[in-house]
C-alpha cells in the first residue's frame, strides 16, 4: 500500500481528492489530511508518508513554502494546482508530476502509478533544490532543468545545453562539457518546454541554443555548426524563419 497524506485548503476539494483515491487506487491509503500549511507541517511532522498529494495555493502560503519548512523530504511529491503558468513551468522544469484542478480520474490514477513505480527509487530533494532555485529565479541564464536517466538525475543549466536530438521516443542532451544525457522523453515535450528560452526547432531531429550557434554553412542544403563543433542540418522550411532569428539576436 502507498501510504498517502493529502493537505488543500479547501474542503470539498480534499473530500474530492479522498473520494477518488478511494473509488480508483486501491492500493493507496490515505494515513493523514491537512487543510493549511502549518496543519501540512505537523501532519508531516506525526507521519511518514511514502506520497504526498500537495496543493500549491493555500490561505496560509503555498506547498512551495511548506516543503522548505521541512527538513529532509524522502516522500514523493504530485502538486495539485488551478493552472498558474509559471509554477507549472517551474514544476516541468523539475521534472515533478502535477495534476490540474479540475481533478480528473485519469489524471490522478495515472499520476498515482507512475509514483508507485518510483517510491523509493526517486531523490525527490534532488528535485525540490532545482525548482525551488526556478521559483526563486527569472533569469534564462541561471534556470535549471532536470534530467532523468535510467541511473541518474542531471540537474542542468540552461546555459550550458548546446543542443538536443532525437531518437525515435528519447531525447539526447548535449552539453558544453561534451556530457551527452539521454531522456525517454520526445523532442516535442521539450520544444514546448524551451522555446520560451532561446532554443529553436531547427529540424524535426533537432532543437539547438541559439546562444551556441558558431557559423551557418550555406552548402549541402544548409546547415549549422555548433560550439560543440557538432553539425546540425537546417529543414528547409526552418531557413526562412532561421534567417529572421539571426537579425533579432
Amino acid at each position: 500500500m502507498i501510504k498517502t497524506i493529502v493537505i488543500d485548503d479547501e474542503v470539498k476539494a480534499r473530500e474530492t481528492i479522498l473520494n477518488m483515491l478511494e473509488t480508483y487506487c486501491r492500493d493507496v491509503e490515505v494515513i493523514g489530511t491537512a487543510g493549511s500549511v502549518e496543519e501540512g507541517v505537523k501532519v508531516l511532522g506525526d507521519h511518514s508518508p511514502d506520497l504526498v498529494l500537495l496543493d500549491i495555493k493555500m490561505a496560509d502560503g503555498t506547498g512551495f513554502d511548506l516543503l522548505r519548512k521541512l527538513g529532509k523530504i524522502d516522500f514523493l511529491v504530485i502538486f495539485i494546482t488551478a493552472f498558474e503558468e509559471f509554477a507549472i513551468r517551474a514544476i516541468k522544469f523539475s521534472a515533478i508530476d502535477y495534476i490540474l484542478k479540475p481533478l480528473d480520474p485519469d489524471e490522478l490514477m495515472n499520476a498515482v502509478q507512475k509514483a508507485q513505480d518510483v517510491i523509493h527509487k526517486e531523490n525527490m530533494s534532488v528535485k525540490l533544490e532545482a525548482l525551488y532555485e526556478n521559483l526563486d529565479m527569472l533569469n534564462t541564464s541561471t534556470k535549471k532543468i532536470v534530467l532523468k536517466t535510467s541511473n541518474s538525475v542531471h540537474i542542468v543549466n540552461l546555459k550550458d545545453i548546446v543542443r538536443c536530438e532525437s531518437e525515435k521516443n528519447y531525447t539526447h542532451f548535449f552539453t558544453v562539457e561534451n556530457e551527452k544525457i539521454t531522456v525517454s522523453k520526445t523532442l516535442k515535450e521539450y520544444n514546448e518546454l524551451l522555446n520560451d528560452y532561446k532554443f529553436y526547432r531547427v529540424h524535426q531531429s533537432h532543437l539547438i541554443n541559439l546562444a551556441h550557434i558558431k557559423r551557418y554553412e550555406k552548402q549541402k542544403g544548409g546547415f549549422l555548426i555548433m560550439d560543440d563543433n557538432s553539425s546540425v542540418p537546417v529543414s528547409f522550411r526552418k531557413k526562412e524563419d532561421l534567417m529572421k532569428l539571426f537579425k533579432s539576436l
